[in-house]
């Protein structure tokens, strides 16, 4: 399908391939992108690369990526934006990629703030896309105030008393993250037991860090600069008072493609359908990672990776159709 209301006029990049979504497989894209000499963009809704692995676990051990006994999540990040940066790709931070028109000259890409991106080719590595945090709902009005989302830098919050909301693997992993530089850490869960993996919840017991269950967030008071406490309403009818200076509102988030679902991709659900070269229904359009479908998909980060590197050249061979498939080891390249 797509939209001929794109501007010509207002094209800020031009390049060979463009990369919807700059998680760990976008990344590595862009990376094998300039590996077969392709230019490169990444856009993203996200203000800074990584994707989920930035937003909701930045310090969370990964434990199957090949190579690593085990590695945080910032660090897989910064490896593989170091990794691209040899090739120097445009990045379209914070932004969406909203319309698509398909013509002679290739694709033209809106994000949505006025601006349009020329590529050859896209390749989308959306994830699960666009996901959107579900709110607290006694945070109204406090966001950029204390209550977050996500907790992208830990040091921030050095000697504050921190408030995590939930019970999930995301709300154990913050509490624990926070507990070695905060001044105290709690988690707040309204049911009795949590949905977390019970090796988190063990660890958290381990070192100490309050679990108060049975519980919600009644209210959130402070200054019109910050959050300085919260009040419990518990299950007895009680209340209970915490000093709280950052509250975590770790309550899951739902996601969708978004306009994505408007470009007449063949979709499963929330993913996009591709053959074995990773292409989908329409012409020079290629998708990888987990927004990717196909019969036995594994949706692993290392699955991701060989899926990038797998449509990117097919996507050189479709761009220039003298150019070689495989294009030789990385190791020969210098």
């Amino acid at each position: 399908m797509g939209r001929d209301t794109l501007s010509r006029d207002t094209v800020s990049a031009e390049v060979d391939v463009l990369i919807v979504g700059a998680g760990p497989t976008g990344l590595y894209a862009a990376y094998y992108a300039g590996f077969r000499g392709l230019s490169a963009a990444l856009v993203d809704s996200l203000p800074e690369p990584g994707g989920q692995v930035t937003a909701m676990y930045p310090e969370k051990r990964i434990f199957d990526v090949a190579g690593f006994p085990e590695i945080r999540g910032r660090d897989l990040i910064s490896g593989l934006v170091e990794q691209a940066d040899r090739y120097e790709p445009t990045y379209l931070l914070g932004r969406y990629a909203t319309e698509l028109s398909v013509g002679s000259e290739g694709l033209l890409v809106g994000t949505g703030d006025g601006a349009t991106v020329r590529a050859g080719a896209m390749l989308i590595t959306a994830g699960i896309g666009e996901f959107t945090p579900r709110p607290l709902p006694a945070g109204d009005g406090w966001l950029d105030r204390g209550v977050v989302h996500f907790v992208p830098e830990i040091a921030e919050h050095h000697g504050r008393d921190v408030v995590v909301v939930g019970g999930g693997d995301s709300a154990f992993d913050w509490a624990l993250a926070l507990h070695p530089v905060a001044n105290s850490v709690t988690l707040v869960h309204r049911r009795a037991r949590f949905r977390a993996q019970a090796g988190l919840v063990h660890e958290a017991e381990r070192l100490g860090v309050p679990l108060i269950t049975s519980a919600e967030v009644a209210e959130i008071r402070g200054d019109e600069h910050r959050v300085r406490e919260v009040e419990l309403e518990l299950s007895e009818g009680d209340t209970q008072v915490l000093s709280a200076q950052t509250v975590v509102a770790a309550l899951g988030f739902t996601a969708a493609l978004g306009p994505i679902e408007e470009w007449g991709l063949d979709l499963d659900k929330r993913s996009i359908k591709v053959d074995t070269t990773m292409r989908t229904n329409r012409e020079r359009i290629y998708a990888a990672g987990d927004v990717a479908s196909y019969p036995g998909k594994v949706k692993l980060i290392a699955t991701g990776f060989g899926e990038a590197a797998t449509a990117v050249n097919n996507i050189a061979v479709e761009l220039d159709p003298s150019a070689r498939l495989f294009p030789g080891h990385s190791t020969n390249a210098d």
